[in-house]
């Protein structure tokens, strides 16, 4: 009876010696109380000054969404507000998603950085530079090695959207450049995205390959080489591989009819304000009512605030989420990793094997070095902080887009920080 006794009051001071493990409740805040209103506010002010028409804010500290709000509208003209589970489209988005499955292939020894384009996609085999114009002729050169996965991954491969006047006409030609909207789209395509990448790799580069940093269509060759390997094509790898299993149900490629209310409509910025953009490539687009073939690897999905965030989310915590593994840890350190060093930038920003990083605090305003993002055409944008344990997501649909609210909203949600 005596050790009995003597065991419970050990156990006892046990438990009231050792350090209080506290609740979530009683966790303290994310965010400064008082400096939530400031994000409030100022993401009201751009809709009331008829900046932008609408937007949803999502911020997870430690994986737990700590601000989630809509403002404005989501269709003006049809009185619907905007909500929190409004879908938009992600543009350049989708470039992580595809980075991600190129990195997946890398892991399963099906691919390596170093394997060239033109192993899967033959008109990549040899690929030329144009180097300037003699009248109407674009003057040419070969390119001096082979565009690797690397190249791609990096925007180093010297392929660009098309646009510039050295080469419009002759991607205008091919339908790419001036006459895929901005460059990048190619939702209204009634073609596999292999058979629009095969007629790519034909068409000059603008670099040669590992020299610049070029943003163009590198992503998009990145989906057709995940369909040459994997056997499926490019959307339903991304829904087997890492929607579905991450319960990503509003992230695909186009959406279904009955999906139609919930999506945004895209608006047009114009003198201080913005109007309704117009039907087709540079405006509402063709992810309803399309062709519903061309899966565009670099710009094409559709997605939420709340399903972008989980994917993210995911690679904060080194590629798996609630049993869920995309990558090892390792490859989402590359992936984050700059990869170019001055070539993306000279003031502290480099870009790794799908995303920018920050490699210099204050190169990105008050983003943490080691954060690491990227946005879309529509406006929206994203940022991953490993060190604060945040990931940040706004969603917009602006084309063009004359406001800086996405240079805005990370400083925003920074200055609130406890």
């Amino acid at each position: 009876m005596i050790r009995t006794r003597i065991a419970i009051a050990l156990v006892l001071s046990a438990l009231l010696l050792a350090p209080a493990t506290p609740s979530l409740q009683s966790r303290p805040p994310a965010f400064a109380p008082d400096r939530v209103a400031v994000i409030d506010s100022a993401l009201q002010r751009y809709v009331d000054d008829n900046r932008v028409a609408g937007v949803v804010a999502l911020v997870l500290r430690d994986g737990q969404p700590v601000y989630e709000k809509a403002f404005g509208w989501a269709d003006k003209e049809a009185g619907r507000r905007m909500t929190t589970d409004t879908i938009f489209r992600i543009a350049s988005q989708t470039k992580a998603l595809t980075s991600v499955a190129i990195m997946q292939l890398i892991e399963e020894g099906r691919l390596s950085l170093g394997r060239r384009a033109g192993d899967f996609i033959p008109s990549f085999t040899k690929t030329t530079v144009a180097t300037g114009k003699k009248g109407v002729t674009v003057i040419t050169e070969p390119a001096r090695r082979p565009i690797t996965i690397r190249d791609l991954l990096t925007h180093t491969a010297g392929v660009s959207y098309g646009t510039e006047a050295l080469v419009a006409d002759l991607y205008k030609a091919k339908g790419l450049g001036p006459a895929a909207g901005a460059g990048w789209y190619t939702a209204d395509k009634d073609e596999p995205v292999c058979t629009t990448m095969d007629r790519l790799g034909v068409l000059p580069l603008v670099a040669q390959p590992g020299e610049q940093w070029v943003y163009g269509y590198n992503t998009d060759i990145l989906g057709c080489i995940v369909e040459k390997v994997s056997g499926m094509p490019l959307d339903e790898y991304v829904r087997t591989r890492i929607t579905a299993p991450l319960g990503m149900k509003d992230t695909q490629f186009f959406l279904p009819p009955a999906e139609r209310g919930r999506l945004s409509a895209v608006y047009a910025s114009q003198g201080a304000g913005y109007v309704r953009a117009p039907e087709g490539p540079r405006g509402q687009g063709h992810y309803v009512e399309g062709p519903r073939r061309n899966f565009a690897g670099g710009a094409g999905l559709l997605s939420t605030a709340r399903d972008y965030a989980r994917f993210l989310e995911t690679i904060r915590l080194g590629g798996t989420l609630d049993g869920v593994r995309l990558l090892s840890p390792r490859s989402v350190r590359l992936m984050a990793t700059n990869q170019v060093g001055t070539l993306h930038s000279t003031t502290g920003l480099g870009f790794g094997l799908g995303f920018e990083t920050t490699d210099r605090y204050g190169a990105g305003g008050m983003q943490t070095e080691g954060s690491f993002g990227w946005g879309g055409a529509y406006g929206s944008t994203y940022r991953i902080d490993p060190q604060e344990k945040l990931v940040m997501v706004l969603m917009m649909q602006l084309l063009p887009n004359a406001s800086d609210i996405r240079d805005v909203f990370p400083n925003l949600v920074y200055q609130a920080l406890q």
